[in-house]
């Protein structure tokens, strides 16, 4: 009996003499698997949580005092573009002040041509949030094919596959697709299935940006499920929504679509930004068959009377099956070649120019501000969806959080809010003002459920050993300050966030700091391999 005395005596005496880089005291603990919070320290040594308990302060080399606030793992921002913008401020502040430690990019079919020299470019400059990234079916199709609106031959099928694989060894979590973009518009179902096997095989993931997300979003939904049954592989539906007037209301039967598979045995998740505007280029409201091919050939199906009628009448009746009579629900986020066009709708615009106020002339703006813009990408803000499926779709228990976007440039342009505000907003707005869902599940959707998702080990959880990616937020103060009007306003309620146990933000300040870290999918081992026996 002596001995077991003397033995926990020992054990409790070298637990308290530990020397740890970081105690948080006083904090109240979610700790992401959507369990009730509870009140305990945070000991951190190397980059881990190490333990979590009683600590004293003594014990550690510094110490933050979380009195009153919540101390949760960092959010896993799982649909982001920042390919080119996170090179150009590696800080990533927008992110960072929204409680994101870890972005996961290429996603909609979009992503870095070669993953390797994008990851160590990116080592070599130092981040400051982790990164994670997909390989993208456009960018895959668009090396193989350029825009060429048909089937791919065998060779050019073989030679897709071969990147897929390559991205896949390079480190890439999955296979991005979008289906409303070109070329990955001109795609038929049997390609992306083939290329998803192969990104299977590394133990990805497939994300994609459905074929459409409007009048017939339930055939895309089906569309995603039927790739993941043929690949054999799990499927995110990006940015999940109901965007289209006439059916809006209809959420619970997209939903049920995807809980149907679910208890078919079907790996199947979803992901959404709390706004019912969403933000993509000007040329997706245009008929992607004359999108096709290069973009002098886009040009003259413009300046071509015939085909412009064309093109015209089929926006209109677009236009007229979403219910809508004009594009006033279209603004402009940024225009190149006139940026006073910023904040402006696409009716604004046709009204400042002193032109007839009706949908056809507002098409023909569209046409003409793209050929102004030599084609280059024209993004927008469009106000498509409505507040009831927001909240409807956040209360889906597998819906994951979201914001679609890149690293601002602070002050430039009429962004999307969600690049500023997504999680904040949904701690300030839908867990704390609205009550849609409560906060320990809340953080479960930014934390572990997107780290299983994807598959990134020891994140997204308060747990020895696992990464010590932190936030330290009040809840009753906790919210986005991002509008429409005035997109550029960070995050509120945040006072410390650690990237793998290195403060970032101190006092509600960035500090510069870069501990991220560059987080591989599984099949980088294969490649390592591959490496070595060459």
């Amino acid at each position: 009996m002596k001995h077991v005395i003397y033995l926990l005596a020992l054990i409790s005496f070298t637990s308290y003499a530990q020397t740890y880089d970081l105690v948080i005291k006083n904090g109240r603990i979610v700790d992401g698997t959507g369990n009730p919070w509870y009140y305990a320290d945070l000991g951190i040594k190397a980059g881990k949580v190490a333990q979590i308990g009683q600590i004293p302060a003594t014990s550690a080399k510094a110490v933050i005092d979380a009195k009153g606030q919540v101390v949760a793992p960092g959010f896993i921002d799982v649909h982001t573009h920042v390919e080119g913008s996170l090179e150009e401020r590696p800080g990533a502040e927008n992110f960072i002040y929204d409680g994101v430690t870890t972005l996961v990019t290429g996603n909609c079919g979009s992503s870095a041509t070669n993953l390797k020299m994008f990851f160590d470019s990116l080592r070599l400059k130092g981040i400051t949030p982790n990164l994670a990234a997909m390989v993208g079916h456009n960018t895959v199709r668009f090396k193989v094919m350029k825009t060429a609106f048909r089937d791919p031959t065998v060779k050019e099928q073989a030679e897709m596959e071969v990147l897929v694989a390559q991205a896949m060894k390079d480190g890439a979590v999955g296979l991005s697709t979008g289906l409303i973009y070109t070329p990955g518009t001109y795609a038929k179902t049997p390609e992306v299935v083939n290329l998803a096997k192969v990104a299977a095989r590394y133990g990805g993931v497939y994300a994609s940006h459905i074929r459409d997300e409007g009048e017939n979003v339930k055939a895309a939904i089906e569309e995603a499920i039927h790739i993941s049954r043929e690949a054999g592989i799990p499927v995110e539906i990006s940015h999940f929504k109901v965007a289209s007037k006439p059916i809006w209301g209809t959420s619970s039967e997209t939903i049920a679509l995807v809980e149907a598979a679910r208890r078919e045995g079907m790996d199947v998740t979803i992901d959404q930004y709390p706004y019912t505007a969403s933000s993509t280029s000007l040329a997706s409201i245009v008929p992607s068959w004359a999108l096709a091919d290069s973009d002098s050939m886009v040009l003259a199906r413009f300046r071509d009377s015939e085909t412009r009628v064309k093109i015209r009448k089929e926006m209109l009746a677009s236009l007229k099956k979403n219910n809508r009579k004009s594009y006033d629900y279209a603004v402009v986020a940024y225009y190149a070649p006139d940026t006073t066009y910023n904040g402006m709708s696409i009716s604004a615009i046709n009204q400042k120019l002193g032109r007839k106020s009706n949908a056809a002339t507002e098409a023909d703006l569209v046409m003409e501000l793209m050929e102004k813009a030599d084609m280059k990408r024209i993004q927008m803000v469009y106000h498509t969806m409505s507040e009831v499926d927001v909240a409807n779709i956040l209360r889906y228990p597998n819906t994951m959080i979201a914001s679609d976007a890149g690293v601002a440039k602070f002050g430039s342009n009429m962004p999307h809010p969600r690049g500023y505000g997504t999680n904040a907003r949904v701690l300030g707005r839908y867990v704390r003002e609205k009550a849609v869902i409560p906060l320990e599940d809340a953080v479960r959707r930014m934390t572990s459920l997107p780290a299983q998702r994807f598959r990134l080990a020891d994140r997204g959880l308060l747990k020895p050993d696992y990464a010590a990616d932190i936030v330290i937020f009040d809840e009753k103060t906790v919210g986005d300050a991002a509008t429409y009007e005035a997109p550029h306003a960070y995050s509120k309620g945040f006072s410390y966030i650690l990237v793998n146990g290195v403060p970032v933000v101190e006092n509600s300040k960035h500090n510069n700091q870069r501990p991220g870290q560059i987080l591989l999918g599984s099949g980088a081992a294969a490649g390592n391999i591959a490496n070595a026996q060459k």
